[in-house]
């Protein structure tokens, strides 16, 4: 029922299409194209878009469309795991706070508020200089510790509804373990609001990484992102504007893909939500009008 609604979606569909055309374009386009994105061509300078250079050149002579689509599976894989090491801790800090109550509960949230009154992008700049060494997977954990608090917060809401329900009830009167009923019975009742808010964290993590890596705090050279292609092209769009547009429309159209499928799956998981945006048709009201008469 839930694929069926995400399938008569139109813009999740569309979503949908275009990340797997954007990751299928990340991951094969550099097989289609001779040039490898560090090697430089020093007999095309700043050339625009040709049959050689289908993205024109950079100011060293080093391919934009090869650089281009290894920033962009750079951008893509940062997103998933930030989405994905975020969503996990939330979906635990979250059940456990919400259905142990007490002091659990009470020392959880104070982790949580904890973390919600650290600067973030402050502590990422001050950190991030430091990891030099350590690659971006780093860079990665950095980004998904400041990125689960909201989530968790809103899944502890959720379990507390949820602890009082006569099918977790049964389960706790009948003695199974309480990680097992959490388990088995609270997170696949808030995997709905986990799914979605995955989906959204995936272009959020993908705007925070470009946001940071044009400030200079992330991904760093010999390799690129689409944040590092942005930062090197924004001084010479008005000259050379294929420095700067191609990695820029890529950034967008995988953002506006990503909202798509969040909110496909919302309307999906949550057909209320759907069916109160939908305006009501004046024979909706006619038929209203009779049943109160």
């Amino acid at each position: 029922m839930v694929l069926a609604r995400l399938l008569a979606a139109r813009g999740a569909v569309f979503g949908a299409v275009v990340v797997l055309l954007l990751f299928l374009l990340a991951f094969g386009g550099p097989y289609l194209t001779p040039w490898d994105y560090a090697a430089p061509d020093y007999g095309a300078l700043r050339q625009p878009p040709s049959a050689t250079h289908w993205f024109g050149t950079n100011g060293i002579g080093q391919d934009v469309f090869a650089q281009t689509l290894r920033g962009l599976q750079k951008s893509l894989v940062i997103g998933l795991l930030v989405a994905l090491f975020s969503t996990v801790p939330a979906a635990l800090v979250g059940a456990c706070a919400g259905y142990f109550g007490g002091w659990t509960d009470r020392l959880l949230m104070f982790l949580v508020d904890l973390m919600l009154v650290f600067p973030s992008f402050l502590i990422i700049t001050i950190v991030s200089p430091r990891l030099k060494g350590t690659g971006w997977l780093a860079f990665v954990l950095l980004l998904a510790l400041f990125n689960w608090m909201i989530a968790a917060r809103v899944v502890r809401s959720m379990t507390i509804s949820l602890r009082e329900r006569e099918f977790v009830l049964a389960a706790r009167f009948m003695g199974v373990h309480p990680l097992r009923i959490i388990t088995r019975h609270v997170l696949p009742n808030v995997a709905s609001f986990l799914v979605i808010d995955a989906t959204i964290a995936v272009g959020g993590a993908v705007m925070s990484e470009t946001a940071l890596s044009y400030f200079g705090f992330g991904v760093r050279a010999p390799d690129v992102s689409l944040g590092t292609l942005l930062a090197a092209g924004t001084s010479e769009a008005p000259v050379f504007p294929w420095l700067f547009y191609f990695a820029a429309g890529l950034l967008v159209l995988f953002v506006l893909a990503v909202n798509l499928i969040g909110d496909g799956l919302r309307d999906a998981l949550d057909p209320t939500a759907e069916a109160a945006r939908r305006p009501r048709r004046p024979r909706d009201r006619a038929k209203r009008k009779r049943s109160r008469a």
